[in-house]
Parts: structure tokens; C-alpha cells; sequence
């Protein structure tokens, strides 16, 4: 693992030193414009189907017009030759905990769990999140456009809300708050909620009954109440004495009960899985997400049966706990070809989303392997593209490179799912996008030192 992470991290800075002349001096004329067309590329749509050769993306205000073979260029938009380079959707993670970690060994910088608040459902990340944060910078490098940050259980089952963001260089990189909630079960729930599964299942029943007496009291689910917030029952009176949930904790819940907002439910075992599917039969609003799924492949034909989408960590195929004794790198592919909606994700403690596209190409590496099951290239190409994007409920307006959705592209020296192939230029909404990052800079400082410029150690 760490010989894979130098290495890919070795990729990542030697490909930033051989960008495309063309492309690099118009980044820097394009810093405000949206209007552009990229010509002589090859193109990968994100839909799943295979590269298209000397193809054109088209781009106006942002929004892609249209990519493809044989597209127009129209009058008035800057021209970009990719010289046969390979242009793909911006990259879309689902499920990690960028921006809101600075470095991880400090915890003094970092707001993804709190073990010690007397809140947890009612979590808001995005009032958290920090775009100046040097993993966002560090994954915008490496073609990540978008993301849906969660939270790290801390003292209960429930992490949390989670935000969908940007990845682009702005002050503002929230696009949806409170998109969804995050539950955490299998073994780190059973610890969490007492020391086993059968307490976590009492609890996490327990809150959802709550959460669905508090709105039929208050009618927090009548139009025009906002979904997701806890602050709209700050005035609401005669909860109920025997309840467990703080106010604050069972409002936050409302939305998940009433199928406002998702559930994403982390849980790897079968046997979890079987258990967070059959919560349906009482609460048959849930938006059911299952987030890790390393037991996936044994339950996709149920999985496929009740349209629960999974976004599932890549490649784990060692027994490293009981709950994941039957894990393979055939799982994804399994799950896919038993018709289940299944995105790459799940990137926390040092698993960087940049490393999606390595997970991805190895998956279509485990597809050529007798006896296995992978992905085909365009399919592990939209596991972390339009997949994640459809799952996080945004695959209409980003993921993909089809007309109307933002014109988040990525233009690579090679091909994307190659660990030797790097990032030339990244367009968030139509934007260029810097590639300089504290990693960019320290290989600047030191690549040619001056006198004076190292360290006094070093001296």
C-alpha cells in the first residue's frame, strides 16, 4: 500500500512538470471565461461507453453544449487543441472527508468527527468545510471536480449530515448542504451503541420512530418546511419525556424518515446488509445508501431487488475483520453485473481520492484475470464519474460530459486509469483551474535550489 501511494504520488508530481504548452498558456487567458471548445481529443463521455477518438467538448456559460465525434465548433468560443490527449468528465467522489481535514495527525485541524458533542444526527459538515484545506487542493490536481464530504462517527451510530461541494478555487465550495445522513453500523456501530448489533439496530430503530413522532406532532414535513434543517423546530413544544434524541438530533431526522433526504448506512457484513434493507418494511420512505459494502457480491441480487445503490471501497479483499471475511476485487463487478447502481468511493484515513482512478483501472485489470469479475473501461470510468454523481442525486447536473451538465472536464497526458498517465488541466464549471498545490511548490522549491533557499540543516 505505501509503495502504491508513493508511486502514484511520484506520478502526480512528475506529470505536472509536462503539461501541454498550448493548453497551459490558455489557462491563463481563461481564468474567467466559460465559453471554450476542445478539439483533437480523445473523449470519454463518463456514460460508460468507450473513449471516442478525435473528439470535440463544447462548452458555453459553464455547461457542456455537446462532446463527442463530428461536433461543431461554434463561432465565438476560444479554441483548445488537445493534440490527442485524453479529455473525461471531472472526477466525483463520494463519501469523504475532504475539507474538513488540514493534516491528520493534528486533531486540532481537523472537524470530521466529534466524539464529544452532545449532538449527532443534527451535524451539519458544511458549515465546517474549508476550500483552502491542502487535500483539496492536492485532489483538484489530481481531477477531482466534486465531492460528497461525510462525517466520522464520533460517540453515537449517527455521524451526521453531509454536503455536496466543488472543488474549485472559490470561497464558497458548498453546492447542497445536509445532503444526506450518515449512520454508521457493523462492528464500529456495535461499539458506538454499546457492544453489539443488537443494540445498534434498537437505536437506530428507536431514533427513526422518534424522528417520526416528532414530525407528526410538529408537521415538519408540510410544504414549505425546509428538509434537513433542525433549526425549523426551535420552537416546537411537548416532545415527548421518554425520548432518547436530543430536539435538535430528532428534527435532523425528519427528512430521513419522510424520504427527503438519504440514508447512507456503512455497513460491510451480508448479514448488516440484510438488516439495513429490511428497515424498508417500517420506514418504507428510507432512501437507503450502503456505503463500504465489502460483503456486497453475496447480497446483489437483494441489493439490485430493492434499487439500493452502494458506493463501495475498491479492492478490499483480505479478511482484516470478521466482517469482511468474504471480501474480494470482485466485488464491484459482481454487484454491477447483478444490476446493482455501484459507484468507487468510501475515501478516508489517507485513502485520497485521487487515487480513484488507480482503484478504477485495476478494476478492469481484475476483468482480464480467469475466473474474476471486473469492469470494462468505460464502465470503471463512470464508477467514479456519473455513477457517484447519480448516487449523491446530481447526475444531472454534473458527472458526465452530456449536454446541459457542468462543464467540469479534465484533460490528461494519457489515459486516465493508467497509474503512469497524469492531470494537464482541470475546468470546474467551465474554469480553469490551477494545478499548484503545497506538493507542486515544494517540488518547485527544491527541484533547482538557490543559494540560501534550503533549510539551515540542509546547508
Amino acid at each position: 500500500m505505501i509503495a502504491r501511494r508513493i508511486r502514484r504520488g511520484a506520478v502526480a508530481l512528475l506529470a505536472a512538470t509536462v503539461a501541454m504548452p498550448a493548453l497551459a498558456q490558455t489557462q491563463a487567458r481563461m481564468q474567467t471565461s466559460a465559453d471554450w471548445a476542445i478539439v483533437n481529443a480523445r473523449v470519454a463521455v463518463g456514460d460508460g461507453s468507450a473513449p471516442i477518438e478525435n473528439g470535440v467538448v463544447v462548452a458555453r456559460g459553464g455547461k457542456i453544449v455537446a462532446a463527442g465525434a463530428g461536433v461543431a465548433v461554434p463561432a465565438g468560443v476560444r479554441v483548445i487543441d488537445a493534440g490527442g490527449k485524453w479529455v473525461t468528465p471531472g472526477l466525483v467522489i463520494a463519501v469523504t472527508d475532504l475539507g474538513l481535514v488540514d493534516v491528520g495527525a493534528v486533531s486540532e485541524s481537523n472537524d470530521d468527527d466529534a466524539d464529544k458533542a452532545v449532538f449527532n444526527a443534527a451535524l451539519d459538515v458544511s458549515v465546517a468545510i474549508d476550500p483552502d484545506a491542502p487535500p483539496v487542493a492536492v485532489s483538484r490536481t489530481g481531477g477531482v471536480t466534486r465531492a460528497a464530504v461525510a462525517p466520522v462517527a464520533g460517540n453515537a451510530i449517527f455521524a451526521g449530515q453531509g454536503a455536496v461541494i466543488d472543488l474549485a478555487a472559490t470561497a464558497d465550495p458548498v453546492t447542497r448542504a445536509r445532503a444526506f445522513q450518515y449512520v454508521e453500523l457493523g462492528e464500529r456501530g456495535a461499539s458506538l451503541a454499546g457492544g453489539s448489533r443488537v443494540a445498534a439496530q434498537a437505536l437506530l430503530r428507536n431514533a427513526l420512530r422518534e424522528a417520526r413522532e416528532l414530525d407528526r406532532r410538529a408537521g415538519l414535513s408540510a410544504p414549505g418546511v425546509a428538509g434537513g434543517d433542525p433549526r425549523m423546530v426551535s420552537s416546537v413544544q411537548g416532545q415527548a419525556t421518554d425520548t432518547l434524541l436530543t430536539r435538535f438530533d430528532a428534527a435532523a431526522l425528519v427528512p430521513v424518515v419522510t424520504g427527503r433526504q438519504p440514508l447512507y448506512v456503512h455497513v460491510d457484513r451480508a448479514a448488516d446488509m440484510r438488516a439495513t434493507l429490511a428497515l424498508k418494511r417500517e420506514f418504507p420512505a428510507l432512501r437507503l445508501v450502503v456505503v463500504g459494502a465489502s460483503e456486497g457480491w453475496r447480497v446483489a441480487g437483494e441489493l439490485a431487488a430493492a434499487q439500493v445503490p452502494v458506493i463501495a471501497t475498491a479492492l478490499t479483499d483480505l479478511p482484516g475483520r470478521f466482517e469482511t471475511l468474504a471480501a474480494t476485487q470482485s466485488n464491484i463487478g459482481r454487484m454491477k453485473k447483478a444490476g446493482v447502481k455501484v459507484a468507487i468511493g468510501n475515501f478516508y484515513d489517507g485513502e485520497q481520492p485521487r487515487y480513484a482512478p488507480q482503484y478504477a483501472g485495476n478494476l478492469v485489470g481484475v476483468a482480464r484475470v480467469p475466473g474474476a469479475t471486473g469492469l470494462t473501461w468505460g464502465e470503471a470510468l463512470a464508477a467514479i464519474t456519473s455513477v457517484p454523481a447519480e448516487i449523491i442525486g446530481e447526475g444531472d447536473h454534473f458527472g458526465s460530459l452530456k449536454p446541459g451538465r457542468a462543464a467540469d472536464v479534465v484533460v490528461w497526458d494519457g489515459d486516465p486509469l493508467e497509474v503512469t498517465s497524469g492531470v494537464v488541466a482541470v475546468y470546474v464549471d467551465g474554469v480553469a483551474q490551477s494545478l499548484v498545490n503545497h506538493q507542486t511548490r515544494l517540488r518547485d522549491r527544491y527541484r533547482h535550489p538557490q543559494e540560501g533557499s534550503l533549510p539551515k540543516a540542509y546547508q
